[in-house]
């Protein structure tokens, strides 16, 4: 059985669901494509970094879950499941993407600016303090950033969900600004990635 099909066959069709409720399956279907990183439980979890900042009791004390691409193919699953005749319902109940485009939309137009001015020069793995700050941060200036957007233009969440606020608006300003700013459109950090997370 392929990875989606598992997830499919884990929502029951005719039953409305929340948003929030598909990223569970996309993880636990796809959660053995992750290469080795932070585990837990001998469970390897993904797109979940440290950060000396990150507050939990548990297990989960010091992690700093993003899930970039788990959340992006949630969102993707949203429209097939309702042309399936799934009702999906809080589409905010996802995040926003913590990606270098949004990121950089922040970075670019001075929004977050560096502590270390000089850190702009360096490279940075995906892993390192700045970088998982740089995506946490993201995530939570999304959110108000929708709340701005919604409220110049007088709708609410259910008429201009994240989702689209995203796409249509932060990816896409995002990704020009960084063509302004820099010939090649890249992050305004160097990134070393492998791929699996930008």
């Amino acid at each position: 059985m392929s990875d989606v099909t598992r997830i499919l066959s884990q929502i029951e069709q005719g039953d409305p669901r929340a948003a929030e409720q598909l990223l569970p399956h996309v993880l636990e279907a796809l959660g053995s494509i992750w290469p080795p990183r932070t585990q837990r439980s001998g469970v390897e979890l993904g797109d979940v970094w440290p950060h000396p900042g990150a507050g939990g009791d548990d297990d989960s004390r010091g992690l700093v879950p993003l899930h970039k691409l788990s959340q992006w193919l949630s969102y993707s699953l949203i429209e097939p499941l309702q042309w399936a005749g799934i009702e999906v319902t809080d589409i905010d109940g996802l995040t926003g993407l913590a990606e270098y485009r949004n990121g950089g939309l922040f970075i670019d137009t001075g929004v977050l600016t560096l502590r270390n001015l000089a850190a702009a020069q360096r490279e940075h793995t995906v892993d390192s303090e700045l970088v998982v700050e740089w995506r946490a941060l993201t995530v939570a200036l999304l959110d108000r950033l929708a709340d701005v957007v919604r409220a110049r233009l007088n709708m609410d969440r259910e008429r201009l969900p994240l989702a689209r606020i995203l796409q249509g608006g932060t990816w896409t300003a995002g990704r020009n600004i960084a063509r302004q700013w820099r010939a090649d459109g890249g992050p305004p950090l160097r990134i070393i990635s492998d791929g699996t997370v930008f």
